[in-house]
Formats: structure tokens, C-alpha cells, sequence
């Protein structure tokens, strides 16, 4: 029973994050494609190599999941509330999906955990999730917001004599390099989330110690469920980031995948925050759109799009938390 336990956690866990990659696909690419940098099918492709990529490059992040978050549960129960917390995200993930919102996959990983362990008793450690979650989740749309407005206003200024048609035709092509690093930063971020998971499953079931390195197969196993769900693609969020808040030209494109970019890899390098890329390019694509005038920016689709972020970790931790009761009943 339990290795069974463990097995249908690890298992709930790769779907988490099969189903991570084809909600946040549209995270590195839906700028590139809706400036026709990039086809849909090259754009998936490159991206669902450099996710894979980009889950090897560090640890930080995993690490700040499997022990900053909530007290490591243990025995039958700790796997009850691991399985209903991937379970909660997992319904947002679909929910918000199918309703083309580009929400967090990864707050609602977080709202799910903290869900899941407050019903089932477990010690949350409020101090990593105020500083870990919380403040990263305000801080880090802040940063993207202004920088990419920063970083478009300067790219303004540095080709303001060049001629139009070519300065178009060569963003188009840096747009090439831009989306692979926010895919990069994507595989770096959030394969990260669900290695932790996976570790904590691991050591609920005694079978590595919490101070021990990820094991290779979790950190290959991981990358490939986020690549193959990122080529799978999540075309309605691509709709919402691509076209909805504003429609970006090559440059604008490029400056939003660059800024997004840079604040990954600030966050997973220095901060070992696990920061959503959803919020970041979502942010960096109004910051961007507003140096064409604010009003070009549609701040009614953006404000639904931040109420959605609002709502992520309650509504992920109310999902778990009912879904921990249920199995709870049902295994005792």
C-alpha cells in the first residue's frame, strides 16, 4: 500500500506538470507567434527543448517547495495531503485552461499544498510563504510591469532613426532568441515546483533523506512531462496573452520576452523564489503595450486577468482541502 500510495502521488505529479506545460506554453511563446516571429508548431517545438533545458540548470527553487513551504507530512497521511494538493492544482489548472485565463500554475501548486496540509493538520510555515509566495507573487508583476516599459521606452530611443521595415524584420528575428531564454527561464522555474513535490514524496515513503540531491530520474522525468505538455500547446491562453491585452509588433514582443526573462532567472539564481512566469510576461506585455499610449492597452481584460491571480491559491487550497477530506474518508 505504500508503495502503491507513492506511486499514484508521483504520478499525480507528472500529470501536474503535463498539464503545467500546456497551460503556461503560451508563457514563452504567444508573443513570438502573435508577431509571426515564429510558426505555432517551430514555436512549440523550441520551446518544449529549451523547458527540458532549462529544468537542469538548478535547484534553488526545489528545494524552497520540498521545505519552505509546509512542515514535511509523514506516513499514509502525508501522502493523502501531497495527492489532494496536486489535485487542487490540477482543477485549477484545467478550469482556468479552459476559460483561456493565464493564471499561475504555480500558485495554484502553493494554494493547494498550504490547502491540503491546513486540513489535514500539518504544520504550514507561514514566514516561507509570506516571503517565498506572497511577496515575490505582489512584487514580481510590479517589476515586469516597470521594466518592460523601461526596457521598451529604451529600444525606442536607441532606433528612433533606423528605418522602420528593417528594425521590424530584425526584432522579428531577436524575438527568435528572446522566447528561447523565456522558455528557458520557464523550464528553470517550473520543473522545479513539481522536483520538490516529487522529493517530499520520496522522503514521506523513506526512501531517500530530505538533505539528499534530487535523483536524476526525477529531474529527466519532470522535464519531460513539462516539454510534452508544452508541445501539446494551450491555444486559448495564447489568444489572451498574443492578442487580447494588446497586439504587439516585433519589438514590443522581444522587450516583454526579454524583461520576463531576466526576472526568472533573478528570481531562481539569486532569491530561490519560486516566482510565477504567468504573472511576469503577462505584466511585461502591459508594461510594453503602454509605451504605445496606456489607453492601447485593454485594462479591462487585464484587471479580469489579475483578479484570476488573486483567486488562484484560495481556490486551489479550497479544491484540496475538500478533495483531502474525501480521500481521507475513503482510506481512513
Amino acid at each position: 500500500m505504500d508503495t502503491f500510495a507513492l506511486l499514484v502521488v508521483i504520478g499525480a505529479a507528472f500529470f501536474f506538470t503535463y498539464t503545467n506545460g500546456f497551460h503556461d506554453s503560451a508563457n514563452a511563446i504567444a508573443t513570438s507567434i502573435s508577431t509571426r516571429a515564429l510558426t505555432p508548431r517551430i514555436a512549440l517545438a523550441m520551446a518544449a527543448l529549451m523547458n527540458m533545458a532549462g529544468a537542469f540548470l538548478g535547484s534553488g527553487v526545489a528545494k524552497t517547495v520540498s521545505e519552505g513551504l509546509i512542515a514535511t507530512p509523514t506516513g499514509k497521511q502525508g501522502m493523502v495531503i501531497l495527492f489532494a494538493a496536486l489535485v487542487g492544482a490540477i482543477s485549477w489548472n484545467l478550469v482556468s485552461w479552459h476559460y483561456g485565463l493565464p493564471s499561475s500554475s504555480s500558485h495554484a501548486l502553493f494554494g493547494g499544498l498550504v490547502g491540503a496540509a491546513l486540513a489535514g493538520s500539518s504544520t504550514v510555515h507561514w514566514d516561507g510563504v509570506l516571503t517565498k509566495i506572497v511577496i515575490p507573487m505582489v512584487l514580481s508583476p510590479l517589476i515586469g510591469l516597470v521594466l518592460g516599459y523601461l526596457v521598451m521606452v529604451g529600444i525606442l530611443w536607441a532606433f528612433r532613426k533606423a528605418n522602420p521595415h528593417r528594425a521590424q524584420r530584425g526584432f522579428r528575428m531577436a524575438q527568435t532568441v528572446s522566447a528561447a531564454g523565456m522558455a528557458l527561464g520557464h523550464g528553470l522555474q517550473d520543473a522545479q515546483k513539481t522536483m520538490g513535490v516529487v522529493v517530499m514524496a520520496l522522503v514521506i515513503a523513506d526512501v531517500q533523506d530530505e538533505s539528499d540531491a534530487i535523483p536524476i530520474w526525477v529531474k529527466v522525468s519532470c522535464a519531460l512531462m513539462l516539454s510534452l505538455g508544452t508541445y501539446a500547446g494551450g491555444w486559448r491562453i495564447m489568444r489572451t496573452l498574443g492578442r487580447r491585452i494588446i497586439e504587439l509588433d516585433p519589438p514590443r514582443g522581444f522587450a516583454a520576452e526579454t524583461t520576463a526573462a531576466s526576472v526568472l532567472y533573478s528570481a531562481s539564481y539569486f532569491f530561490h523564489a519560486p516566482i510565477s512566469t504567468t504573472h511576469v510576461i503577462t505584466s511585461a506585455i502591459m508594461g510594453v503595450g503602454a509605451t504605445r499610449r496606456v489607453s492601447a492597452v485593454r485594462w479591462g481584460v487585464a484587471g479580469s486577468i489579475v483578479r484570476g491571480w488573486f483567486i488562484t491559491m484560495p481556490a486551489a487550497g479550497g479544491v484540496a482541502a475538500l478533495g483531502y477530506w474525501l480521500v481521507h474518508l475513503v482510506v481512513g
